[in-house]
This record gives C-alpha cells, structure tokens and sequence, in this order.
C-alpha cells in the first residue's frame, strides 16, 4: 500500500499542475499581459506568506487537527514587531524575525496546550483565538495601522525585484527554503514521520509508544512559529500593519490550498510539494481575476469549487488505487492449478 499511496499523491500532483498550466495558459489566451515577466512575479508573490501559513496548516491537517488562527497568529505577530519597528527604526531586522517566530510559537502552544489538556477539538480552540488574537492586537494600540514610513526599507525590499537574486524576490526564495526544511523534516526525522503515524491512526500510533499529546502540542507550536514568520513576510509584501485586516480569512485560503494539494482531512495524508502547487494555483488564480477584470466576489466561489473538485478528484483515484490493489490481492492469492496457471474454480 505504501507504493500505492505514493501513485496516489505523485498522480494528484501533476493533474493538479497541468491544471495550474491550463488555467495560466487560458487566462493569457483571454489577457496575453497575464503572458509578462511582472504577472508571474504577482503570481509569487501572492505565494511566500500563503505557502509559510499552508505549510503549517498542513502540518497540522496531517495529525488529525484544523487551526483556524493562524492568520490571527500572523497579524498578532506581524503587529506587535511592527510597533517594535515604530518605537525604534534601527531595529535589527532579524531579530525582529526572530521575534515574530518565537510570538507565533508561543500563541501556538496556547492552542496545543487547550486543545491536549482539555482535550476540545482543535477546530472548536482555534476558532475562539482566532478572534481572541485578533482582539488583543486590535484594542492594544487602538487599532491604528502601523504606517508604510515606518516599516524598515530593508524588510520591504525583500519582496522587491529589485533587490533580488536573478530577478526573483528574497521572500519567494525564503517560502521556498522553508518549503524544503519541512519536507525534509516530515519525510526523513523520526519525528515528521511520527506526525503521519498519528495522524493515520492514533490508537496504532500509541501503540508504538508514539506520545500523542506531545505530536498535538509540537504540530501547533510548528504551525504558529511559520505563521509569525509570515506575519513578517507579509509586513514586507504590502509595506504596512492593519491590525483589522493583516492575515484575516488567510487561514481559510491555507486550508483551501492544502486540500487542493492533496491533504486529507481525514489525517495521515499529505505532501510538501502538493501544498506549493495548491498555493500556486491559489496565486494564479488570484492574480487571473485581477488582470481579467473579474469581479473580486467571484474569488471565493472559485476557490470553493476547485477545492470541490479536487476532493472528488481524490475520491476517484482513491478508488481507482483501491481496486487495483484488491484486483492485485485476489490474483496473487488465487490457488495454482497443476499446469502453473490460476485456478478459476
């Protein structure tokens, strides 16, 4: 099964690339300026902050959990060194990061911890600091926006194709990098790999010896530190902090990319490489309902729909698999008749 599995999610991943390819292809039919070197740079750079927000909601799918506050982690986070940043301009910009990820890591363990000790589910947690985060952020500074003027130059320009390596911005190297180190983490750690154990099947999973309460709490902590990191990514995207707006519904948008790219609900499912192409896509087509004219409405019925279709995709090549394994089992396990051939008796 395990060969299966990988069939699956190798299979889902290049329909879901083709599909970004056919989506791009035909939107530049209708637009040829979708076509451009600058309408691909947009695409990505919709991409760095979704991409670090997915990959840590992903984590989290895959162990059996929904964090619906990680956009509230990435303003939270985002907001509180921006004022940072507004008290004192000369700031060190990567202690600011660091900062950012050590907020986001600790609002996570809220989340893990509540949902592990008093064992509520995570969807239920995560909506009440979903608007708990975004509340405290709100009302601690009035809710006043942290303007572009006081945002450090050097962090904006890391979104920038003009401080860039080839022409492609610091932060989409940055996603991608992240992208990378969490595949690896998942794939090759005992300890990724124990993420997908429990997630698959808990009872199993503790069986091993596998301490569920301690894979719950990391999965959050993880998920919260990438979506502080995001918070700084963003800050460095749009060049300024509104504590009403920055990361609000993103968590929804991550959760969207995620199951387009192939992560089940279900838990134990779920791949690095499918979360990018679920986030291109989501770039792509954020970006084709810009240059097209189409109406900004439309965005989310479009995003439901594909995410419609990509579980009902799944449904079918589950399926598929499913039926040749038993057809291979049912072979395999026919009885031999004398001449060496399988008995149909």
């Amino acid at each position: 099964m395990p060969v299966l599995g990988h069939i699956r999610s190798s299979f889902r991943e290049l329909s879901i690339l083709a599909l970004v390819f056919f989506i791009y292809g035909v939107v530049c039919i209708i637009q040829p300026r979708f076509f451009s070197s600058t309408a691909v740079i947009n695409i990505f750079l919709f991409f760095p902050y979704l991409l670090l927000v997915a990959l840590g909601e992903m984590i989290e799918i895959i162990s059996r959990n929904v964090d619906l506050s990680l956009g509230s982690i990435l303003g939270f986070a985002g907001y509180l060194v921006g004022l940072i940043f507004s008290a004192n301009p000369e700031f060190s910009i990567l202690l600011g990061i660091l900062i950012a990820v050590g907020v986001g890591a600790f609002l996570g363990l809220i989340n893990g911890a509540v949902v592990t000790v008093f064992k509520i589910p995570s969807v239920i947690v995560t909506l009440g600091t979903m608007y708990l985060y975004r509340g405290i952020i709100f009302y601690a500074n009035g809710g006043r926006m942290i303007e572009n003027y006081k945002i450090p130059k050097t962090l904006t320009r890391l979104s920038q194709t003009n401080a860039s390596v080839i022409g492609v911005p610091y932060s989409i190297i940055i996603a991608l990098v992240a992208a990378v180190l969490v595949a690896f983490f998942l794939r090759k750690m005992r300890l990724g790999r124990n993420i997908y154990a429990a997630g698959s099947n808990p009872k199993a999973a503790e069986t091993r010896g596998i301490d569920l309460r301690k894979i719950n709490i990391l999965v959050f902590v993880i998920a919260g530190a990438l979506s502080g990191f995001a918070g700084m990514v963003f800050m460095s995207r749009v060049g300024f902090m509104d504590p009403g707006s920055a990361g609000r519904g993103l968590e929804f948008t991550a959760i969207a990319a995620v199951v387009i790219g192939g992560c089940s609900m279900g838990g134990g499912v779920g791949t690095t490489l499918g979360t990018v192409i679920g986030c291109l896509m989501l770039g792509v087509i954020n970006n084709a309902i810009s240059i097209t004219g189409i109406s900004g409405y439309w965005q989310e019925a479009i995003y439901g729909f594909i995410i419609i279709l990509s579980v009902i995709a799944d449904n079918y090549i589950k399926q598929g698999l499913g039926g040749f394994h038993s057809r291979i089992i049912r072979k395999s396990n026919a009885p031999v008749t004398a001449e060496g051939g399988n008995s149909r008796a």
